[in-house]
């Protein structure tokens, strides 16, 4: 149970108050530190997978804590940008995301119940999906431009992108699993 992936999955929901606190902060440095953290939270998310599958070292426990994980410090970071921004265009793509995460993973209890959890098992869209939103999430969370670039501003279209692809994965999920929801309806 107390492997290295399960302990930077641990991590990162230890990075869940330490980023809040950072970016509520008021100093002016606060969103690039914020923005780090959640980069590093992101980095442990991928690594975190990475070592499990290498190392071999799965596990059930695992399994259930990596998408906690996961879902929590997205979801945080999601509510953190819209208190700072409480605009519709950012409304929009963050609802699309927190309600499909809830949609999917109750999904996959509802499979892993019937024995069924390799139908809804990650895909290569869900990664995708996760890709664009923790790139959208660490520029809205920086907010700041940068070079010259406008980040909050591709920190918006990579959300809406990561909204899209989030909406097409729900989609492909609940696709995988009619027939047992017909089936066991």
């Amino acid at each position: 149970m107390l492997n290295l992936p399960n302990i930077l999955s641990c991590l990162r929901i230890l990075l869940v108050p330490v980023l809040i606190l950072f970016y509520f902060l008021p100093m002016p440095s606060a969103s690039v530190w914020a923005a780090l953290i959640f980069v590093i939270a992101a980095f442990t998310d991928w690594l975190d997978g990475y070592l499990a599958r290498k190392w071999e070292q799965t596990s059930a426990f695992g399994a259930f804590l990596d998408p906690v994980a996961d879902k929590l410090i997205v979801v945080m970071a999601l509510i953190m940008v819209l208190f700072k921004s409480p605009d519709w265009y950012i409304l929009i793509p963050v609802t699309l995301i927190i309600a499909r995460e809830l949609i999917v993973s109750a999904l996959r209890e509802w499979m892993a119940e019937l024995g069924q959890r390799n139908a809804v098992k990650v895909s290569q869209m869900g990664k995708w999906k996760t890709t664009f939103q923790m790139l959208a999430i660490a520029c809205l969370i920086y907010y700041k431009p940068l070079f010259g670039l406008p980040v909050f501003e591709i920190g918006v279209a990579l959300l809406y992108a990561a909204a899209w692809l989030t909406i097409q994965s729900m989609y492909y999920y609940l696709l995988a699993a009619w027939p047992m929801m017909r089936n066991k309806g």
